[in-house]
């Protein structure tokens, strides 16, 4: 029986991304942060003194971030398969265009959720409680997988537009530190933050990933994680129609 080919493709990238290297990064970095900063900032109240430690206002901050991780890899993977060749190879093949990309849009997902799975197994060893209804692990896992889709496209609009190694992983990591710090991740939004801090939180679609999987983790959903939601559906189908456009446009090889 012939593994259709998406499915084959799927399985190179996750091969190509599971080495002890990018497992440090993807999960060991999220995982570190999980650890030191939740028993580091323990004292911290994640609200204002509401008495929750703050390991768990973290832990779905921290299963949140995974969708930035999952998301450097479709477009490091993107940018490696041209600059050594390997996409014009695949594409001579029997593989099309549309198959690699959705190859790589679907390995960013299952990396995020995979990820997000590893941080709610830390977080448990870690707490010794989780969330019990079936109904939040369900928006727990849309959040991330919605998530991934957004920043899996960001980064594979990145990569198709820049030519160079040293450009691309300045601008990949600039992005993983502003994302990730001006956003609800490690901390709440406050109104004792600067405007300009407080304006960047404010559209980072992270806060809506992380806002939207803490209300889900500690059983506080409310309209306003609905609303951040769906205003992160229209932005995620925006720049994923604009990053299949760059991709379909790009060169397949800079040899």
């Amino acid at each position: 029986m012939r593994v259709p080919n998406l499915l084959r493709l799927i399985y190179r990238n996750i091969v190509v991304n599971t080495d002890p290297g990018s497992l440090i990064i993807l999960v060991g970095l999220p995982g570190m942060y999980l650890v030191f900063f939740g028993y580091g900032f323990q004292s911290i109240s994640s609200s204002g003194g509401s008495g929750v430690s703050y390991l768990a206002f973290l832990t779905p901050g921290i299963m949140s971030f995974q969708v930035v991780m999952a998301g450097t890899v479709g477009g490091s993977m993107l940018w490696a398969d041209r600059r050594w060749g390997m996409l014009s190879q695949l594409l001579v093949g029997p593989f099309t265009r549309l198959q690699y990309l959705m190859g790589i849009m679907l390995t960013s997902m299952l990396f995020a959720i995979g990820g997000a799975a590893v941080m709610l197994g830390i977080a448990y060893a870690l707490l010794g409680t989780s969330p019990t209804q079936l109904f939040a692990y369900g928006v727990i896992f849309a959040a991330i997988v919605v998530g991934a889709i957004f920043f899996g496209a960001l980064m594979l609009f990145i990569s198709a537009l820049v030519k160079s190694n040293t450009a691309y992983n300045s601008v990949q990591i600039l992005l993983i530190f502003v994302v990730n710090f001006a956003s609800t991740v490690f901390y709440p939004l406050s109104s004792g933050l600067p405007l300009v801090l407080r304006f960047l939180f404010q559209i980072n679609p992270l806060t809506y990933v992380a806002d939207t999987v803490r209300g889900a983790y500690s059983g506080t959903l409310s309209l306003t994680d609905a609303y951040q939601m769906a205003v992160l559906g229209v932005e995620t189908v925006v720049i994923l129609f604009l990053a299949v456009r760059a991709y379909l446009r790009s060169d397949v090889s800079y040899e």
